[in-house]
């Protein structure tokens, strides 16, 4: 059973030094895949934290653009930006992405570079970046402020993603600022509702077909019995 999660929690005093250094020491003692966490000497800290992407409707993405290169991606060639020309695309249900951050990079910044890396140029407001925990047979989302720091999480929980795990779903808590979006989006968005509408329908009609014939066929076998 999912349930979601709104109250926020008291956030404690922010730790020293000494102790992120025990915390670090404590958490990669744990990690068994090398992905360790390292500290600087200015007190940040980097580390990689994996995002479930659990994307239920189509983003957008740019038409007829080539995957981008490792030479783009040294580069901070943004490929979005080479053509106006935009199409609907669904995302692989339940990917992951790892990603390399550090102490300092936040919710809102994890959001966007993810948006970056799949290309996606839908406004980073209809996205956010939940926290995932089990508990008691249950599977509890709380949604993310976007100044909160996700690798401080990660630290906190350990490098068990049974205990903690990040997932990016389409932000529908709170009001949709509708001005946010440019003219081709919003028509994207009446094509894709006129879309789902048409396949609910066709899933009631075709649940009620498969009822009346069970019923027909009920009702045939009955008269053929004596009595």
């Amino acid at each position: 059973q999912n349930v979601t999660q709104t109250v926020e929690e008291e956030k404690p005093e922010p730790p020293t030094i000494q102790e992120i250094k025990e915390k670090i020491e404590k958490y990669n003692a744990k990690v068994t895949n090398c992905l360790l966490m390292k500290l600087n000497d200015d007190g940040t800290y980097t580390g990689f934290i994996k995002v479930h992407l659990k994307l239920r409707r189509p983003v957008t993405v740019p038409a007829g653009i080539r995957p981008q290169s490792i030479y783009d991606a040294l580069k901070e060639v943004n490929l979005a930006d080479m053509t106006d020309k935009r199409t609907s695309f669904y995302l692989p249900l339940d990917a992951i992405k790892q990603l390399h951050i550090s102490s300092t990079t936040t919710v809102s910044e994890v959001i966007q570079g993810l948006l970056k890396k799949f290309m996606v140029v839908d406004n980073p407001q209809k996205f956010a970046l939940f926290k995932e925990m089990r508990k008691d047979g249950q599977v509890l989302f709380q949604k993310l402020p976007l100044t909160e720091y996700p690798l401080y999480l990660r630290l906190l929980a350990g490098p068990d993603t049974d205990v903690l795990s990040f997932v990016l779903k389409e932000n529908e808590t709170g009001e949709v600022e509708w001005d946010a979006f440019s003219i081709p989006e919003l028509q994207n968005f009446l094509m894709i509702l006129d879309k789902e509408e048409k396949d609910k329908i066709q899933q009631v009609q075709r649940k009620y077909e498969k009822f009346k014939q069970r019923l027909q066929q009920t009702l045939k076998e009955a008269r053929g019995k004596p009595g």
